[in-house]
């Protein structure tokens, strides 16, 4: 019997992305990562800037503090390329959240970014953006613990009801509308990744809009981007074909994310028949060159058909602002119906997977 030869050890290579600038150059001897005023380590994230000045209360702040090793978790209740999602609970308060932990590999450009997404995380005061309440470094892994939205994602809501009625499309518009002029106006974040998976859901009704910086930093600085269907489908035209883009390329994606929920499959598969997903380059074909998918006129109400327009518009230039939108008769026509969003998906079930 012939033996089969085995590749000498010297001979594999192990293909590394290359890194600007170590990780450790801004570590300090007891493990602490510091950038400008930023402080990270296991105790949680400091900006020294608030010694001097102290942060204005915004509801959000829990009434007891935390290590990490006073959580304890559950179960993993998700897997995504910017890393594990864990539910886990206070150990002494009984208090759930989601821990999501990434392991920490990045370049100096994407650190910058980064630094500047976990101040954001830290002075967050909108009520339609997940509140991130400690973020810890230990070992090369940053840990966030973020509020547990307990109904999952738009996604995990549309595998269950199919559809989504206009008046209740009309709430979660608003809701997510309210998220994004807090990031564009006041922020001055684009959020880059608007999807029916990053825009969670809790048995309240309430729309939160996830994953706006740290995440998806993070995951794309380690080469582990989204595979093409998470990634790219919402893409507006000039953010898929490489272009400069700005805010208004979140108001294409919602307007995709809107529409979907609205007919129950992805704008740019022609049925429900459809068997598989288009390739990236007849997706990118379809973008770029084909005219941007609309509501069908027969099936929808004239201000949910205009909304879609508003936001699907190939020149950026012709896509409403998020505020703007706010004014939009699509979302006027139903704010005085008292219309309870909980109703919902309260009676849903919760979701097996947290979403990426």
């Amino acid at each position: 019997m012939k033996m089969k030869t085995k590749t000498p050890l010297k001979q594999l290579k192990l293909a590394v992305p290359a890194q600007e600038t170590p990780i450790t150059s801004f570590l300090t001897a007891s493990g602490t990562f510091h950038d400008g005023d930023l402080l990270l380590n296991q105790k949680g994230l400091r900006l020294i800037s608030e010694e001097k000045e102290s942060r204005p209360s915004d509801g959000k702040e829990l009434e007891f503090d935390f290590l990490l090793d006073d959580l304890e978790t559950i179960k993993v209740i998700g897997k995504g390329s910017g890393g594990v999602v864990q539910l886990v609970r206070h150990k002494w308060v009984g208090r759930l959240f989601a821990l999501k932990v990434i392991q920490m590999n990045i370049q100096e450009d994407i650190r910058k970014q980064i630094v500047q997404e976990l101040k954001i995380n830290q002075a967050s005061q909108c009520p339609h953006v997940v509140v991130c309440y400690h973020s810890f470094y230990h070992n090369g892994v940053i840990s966030l613990v973020l509020e547990y939205m307990d109904r999952g994602s738009l996604a995990d809501v549309i595998k269950q009801v199919k559809t989504i009625l206009e008046p209740y499309l009309a709430v979660v518009c608003k809701q997510v509308l309210q998220g994004l002029v807090y990031l564009h106006n006041e922020r001055h974040v684009i959020h880059r990744d608007i999807k029916p998976s990053n825009l969670l859901v809790n048995h309240k009704g309430e729309v939160k809009i996830t994953d706006f910086g740290v995440s998806a930093m993070l995951a794309s600085s380690m080469g582990q981007r989204d595979t093409f269907v998470g990634t790219y489908n919402y893409m507006s035209p000039e953010r898929i074909s490489g272009s400069t883009y700005d805010y208004s390329s979140d108001i294409w994606s919602l307007g995709m994310v809107v529409l979907e929920c609205a007919i129950g499959r992805f704008p740019y598969i022609q049925s429900e028949d459809q068997q598989s997903w288009p390739s990236f380059y007849e997706l990118l074909a379809a973008i770029v060159e084909s005219p941007p998918p609309s509501a069908p006129p027969d099936q929808f109400s004239p201000e949910f058909c205009t909304f879609v327009s508003s936001c699907i518009q190939k020149d950026p230039r012709d896509r409403l602002t998020s505020l703007e939108l706010l004014d939009h008769p699509f979302i006027k026509k139903f704010e005085d119906k008292d219309l309870d969003l909980g109703i919902l998906v309260g009676g849903l079930e919760p979701p097996v997977n947290f979403p990426r």
